[in-house]
């Protein structure tokens, strides 16, 4: 146990040792939830807010979704703000809960209820104040479930494009890909076909990167063991052929981010069994990919389902899951980032 914490520690000082790296701290200390898994965060015009679902454990039917906000510093204690009680008195599991902030409007909360992720539906609540209250539930149309598990993109036209992927419960489960829209703030939705077989590539889970013009690019975990990658010309309304990175991926989540400045950057497990180490990656055109910096690396404990996000002041925010028992939080600066090639998908040392 000594040498497992002197590890730790000494994994933790040099990650803060990194210039680029201004703060890291866990969203709580202790919460009424043993486990907890799938965090988001987001920035709104009061301050930044972050959700995550918690309970006993993944699937079991007192998962919730809970919510903290960022006040004068510190973060609040965090709240249950949906669950999965039925109007018959009968209980489901709540799953990812997916924070998103449009212009000029409310404050988006996406989650999803149900025994599974071949059974769920997707639910949304709205918040006019930041986080601190929220409007009731409302089911999402059949067939439409929201972003997945990251976040959507709010396109010029005010449309929000939402990232999103089916399970199949046949065996072996197919897991494809495809993208919603809505144009009236969730009031009407549309969405594309699924955009693969999901069993050649079996991949879920997109984050949407900008790359110029009505160019997009989405990036996400596989069951193939490396990150996927598929692109559209005409702002997500149709998609070319999903393909396999170089980067590695254990069949764990990730998620991306388009910067101001041009770059993408991809929060990731750099590994192809396990969810250590979390790793962070800089593109400047969606394609090649550079090591910026290791997160977390402590073997066979779990940081994954990681959440990144640019704020107004250009710094980085990303929340992931800390050893399924805690949230982690870290602001790094991008412009500090020291970045070194990744050969045939080898991190380098």
């Amino acid at each position: 146990m000594k040498s497992l914490l002197v590890a730790s520690l000494f994994s933790m000082a040099a990650f803060a040792a990194d210039p680029a790296v201004l703060k890291t701290e866990f969203i709580y200390d202790t919460g009424p939830y043993p486990s907890i898994h799938a965090t988001t965060i987001v920035e709104t015009p009061t301050g930044m807010v972050s959700a995550w679902f918690g309970g006993t454990a993944e699937k079991n039917p007192d998962v919730c979704i809970w919510v903290s906000r960022l006040v004068n510093g510190k973060w609040t204690e965090s709240v249950e703000t949906a669950n999965g009680v039925q109007p018959d008195g009968k209980r489901h599991p709540t799953w990812n809960p997916v924070l998103f902030q449009p212009r000029r409007a409310p404050l988006m909360l996406f989650y999803k209820v149900g025994p599974s992720p071949s059974t769920w539906w997707g639910e949304l609540k709205t918040s006019t104040d930041g986080g601190k209250t929220w409007s009731a539930a409302q089911k999402l149309p059949q067939g439409i479930f929201g972003p997945i598990k990251n976040k959507p993109v709010q396109l010029p036209n005010g449309d929000i494009l939402c990232p999103t992927s089916n399970e199949t419960d046949k065996q072996p489960s197919a897991w494809a890909i495809y993208f919603e829209r809505t144009s009236d703030l969730g009031k009407t939705w549309e969405r594309t076909k699924l955009l693969h077989d999901g069993l050649k590539v079996s991949a879920i889970q997109p984050s949407i990167l900008f790359l110029g013009g009505d160019k997009l690019q989405a990036v996400g975990r596989t069951r193939q063991g490396k990150v996927f990658q598929i692109a559209s010309e005409d702002a997500g309304r149709t998609w070319g052929e999903i393909s396999l990175t170089e980067l590695p991926n254990p069949n764990s989540g990730t998620d991306a981010v388009t910067l101001k400045d041009g770059r993408h950057l991809l929060i990731y497990n750099h590994t192809a069994k396990g969810r250590s180490p979390l790793n962070l990656a800089v593109s400047k055109d969606g394609k090649v990919w550079e090591a910026a910096l290791v997160v977390e690396d402590e073997p066979k404990k779990e940081f994954s389902y990681p959440a990144i996000i640019q704020t107004s002041d250009g710094l980085v925010h990303i929340t992931y899951t800390w050893k399924r028992q805690k949230v982690k939080h870290v602001v790094i600066d991008p412009a500090k980032l020291e970045l070194k090639p990744i050969v045939d998908g080898v991190w380098p040392k």
